[in-house]
């Protein structure tokens, strides 16, 4: 084999490398689904967002409908306001209700979306009516705790 063509080969295997890392890469990095459809934005409004992140999945039915683009937080009503990018093929009635909910027992957060009986549909750039903040593992052991501990024996 001659040297030209090994090098050829060396060369062919590293691209397919490279790709196969940058391929890699996209997909821990949730950016691998980028979607380049139309798309609208609605704002929900919740007390805990425990550890949602920005490009979380917004899912309906199990369906991945949009991605979280933002999350910001609001110092006078001190809540967390949480933007989310809908595919403009996925339309929701203005009464869809907007959980926080967690994929398995210590999975990833996402918001689920349960779609209402409305027969007016969310527009662009409206807030969702009813929300859902996330339950938080710690905060739940914590008041069984303290609700053990302030409990008394019965006395008989």
């Amino acid at each position: 084999m001659s040297r030209k063509l090994l090098d050829l080969w060396v060369g062919f295997f590293v691209a397919i490398g490279f790709t196969a890392v940058l391929f890699l890469a996209l997909r821990v990095g949730n950016l691998s689904s980028a979607n380049f459809a139309e798309t609208y934005q609605l704002t929900a409004k919740f007390d805990n967002i425990g550890g949602l992140k920005v490009r979380g999945p917004v899912k309906s039915a199990g369906v991945v409908v949009g991605r979280v683009s933002d999350i910001r937080f609001d110092p006078q009503a001190y809540e967390a306001l949480v933007t989310v990018t809908i595919d403009s093929r996925y339309q929701f009635p203005k009464d869809t209700f907007a959980s926080i909910l967690t994929a398995g027992l210590l999975g990833e957060q996402y918001i689920g979306l349960d779609a209402g009986g409305d027969e007016k549909m969310l527009k662009p750039g409206d807030v969702f009516a009813k929300t859902q903040s996330a339950v938080v593992l710690e905060k739940l052991i914590s008041q069984f705790m303290f609700n053990k501990a302030s409990e008394t024996p019965d006395s008989k």
